[in-house]
């Protein structure tokens, strides 16, 4: 059957709920009605490309369960696709509603179409990184129809979502230059967006030819995921006035783009302090008219290499209670390497746990069903239903099942034997002897 919109938003303003909008309404437990008019003001997104045959819609918004994106791809050191596609099939299996392909190196396009022919989870992409690879030829000597056209390539190809890094313009090269920044830019989109203008003296193609992305974006469905070029790499540049400017720049494209009925996301601040991050949330609400922020972390302190995944963590419960809608994942190996398939689980797990504490405390319809039930399995120490119920089954039962106790194995655990309070309450309840020794 032939669509009669073009986008998620138009069929919402058209009082449309499409099959998209179906299912995400039974995910998320929200009446279907109530989830257009969200979607026709651009408070909650479904990016959907229509060409992205396997996907399992999920919507993004304050209104909705916190998502998870996992970012993958190849680069020039680490270039096997197969352990790419291994770390892809165990993002799925582990949750993630999002996947970004981030490869750097070699033959990008059949990668990609890979992931959106087979993956469920939606699928975004940074068109600026796949330029250089795509055309083979250095940064310098692109044209700004070849960024756009690598867009066109992206959307084709059935990507739900693009980061484009809109918001800087020649005004943020004097600033960056003449400002009191101690890690400058740190988004890799927006270092290259900022090297190519510097090189080129030309304006960020991106922004000066944004009518003609919107056109490529509305053709197609592609929501556009308004990157942070300016982001705070640091504790120390966190809510300066680069990132401030930057994200008003992005609240008068987020408009643009709703006037032409295509969904739009706003990224977020990567190192933010725990004091900042709830106010970083309630000014992008603000400046954004409520469009869903997508943040990086945000990491909470600058010293934890190898440890990140949890900096990012306790910084997205909080960015989630407080507003954020979706969570880009971080792991053990940011800001050291490329990660391991390891690196993905542990990364995943850690949003995964964040987003889920945010989501019980916003009282999001049965945010905490969940949790309910393992209280009562573990009230019964019904072991198997616990690990039914864990966040990561695996990683319980291989814990338990290492370190079990010599006897009464269906009781207790190694760590409190027949101390167990539980076991005692137990006892004590039913009128039983609590034997100790």
């Amino acid at each position: 059957m032939e669509r009669n919109y073009k986008t998620q938003m138009e069929a919402a303003r058209k009082w449309i709920i499409t099959p998209e909008m179906k299912i995400v309404s039974e995910k998320e437990h929200m009446d279907p009605e109530k989830l257009r008019d969200l979607m026709s003001s651009g408070k909650i997104v479904i990016p959907a490309n229509p060409r992205h045959k396997s996907l399992d819609p999920n919507g993004i918004g304050r209104a909705l369960r916190t998502k998870i994106n996992v970012n993958l791809g190849i680069s020039r050191d680490c270039k096997d696709y197969n352990v790419e596609m291994e770390k892809v099939m165990k993002a799925v299996n582990l949750g993630a509603e999002s996947v970004m392909d981030l490869s750097s190196h070699g033959n990008t396009q059949p990668f990609r179409q890979k992931l959106c022919t087979e993956c469920p989870s939606m699928i975004g992409t940074v068109p600026i990184y796949d330029s250089v690879i795509h055309y083979q030829r250095d940064l310098a000597e692109l044209t700004a129809k070849d960024f756009v056209d690598v867009v066109r390539l992206h959307a084709e190809d059935g990507v739900d979502f693009v980061t484009l890094h809109c918001g800087i313009t020649r005004k943020t090269i004097e600033q960056i230059r003449s400002g009191q920044r101690k890690m400058n830019i740190v988004s890799r989109g927006g270092s290259l967006v900022f090297a190519w203008m510097s090189m080129t003296g030309q304006e960020n193609p991106f922004y000066e030819y944004y009518d003609d992305i919107l056109d490529i974006c509305r053709e197609h469905d592609v929501t556009i995921s308004l990157g942070d070029a300016c982001r705070p790499g640091c504790l120390s540049d966190a809510s300066d006035g680069v990132q401030i400017e930057e994200l008003i720049r992005l609240g008068e494209l987020t408009q643009r783009a709703w006037d032409r009925d295509v969904q739009v996301m706003i990224e977020g601040p990567g190192h933010v302090p725990m004091d900042q991050i709830a106010a970083n949330m309630k000014v992008e609400e603000s400046i954004c008219k409520g469009a869903p922020f997508y943040v990086l972390g945000p990491l909470v302190t600058d010293i934890a290499p190898g440890y990140d995944h949890i900096t990012a963590a306790i910084g997205g419960a909080i960015a989630a209670y407080s507003g954020a809608s979706f969570l880009c994942y971080v792991t053990p190996a940011e800001h050291l390497a490329l990660p391991n398939v390891d690196d993905v689980r542990e990364g995943i797990i850690a949003s995964k746990i964040a987003a889920h504490a945010a989501d019980i405390a916003k009282h999001l319809p049965g945010a905490r069903d969940q949790d309910d039930h393992m209280a009562e399995a573990r009230r019964k120490l019904d072991w198997d239903e616990q690990f039914k119920y864990a966040m990561d089954p695996e990683t319980a039962r291989s814990i338990r099942d290492s370190r079990l106790p010599e006897d009464d194995h269906s009781d207790t655990c190694s760590m409190c034997g027949k101390f167990c309070a539980v076991r005692s309450m137990n006892k004590a309840l039913a009128g039983e002897m609590i034997d100790i020794l």
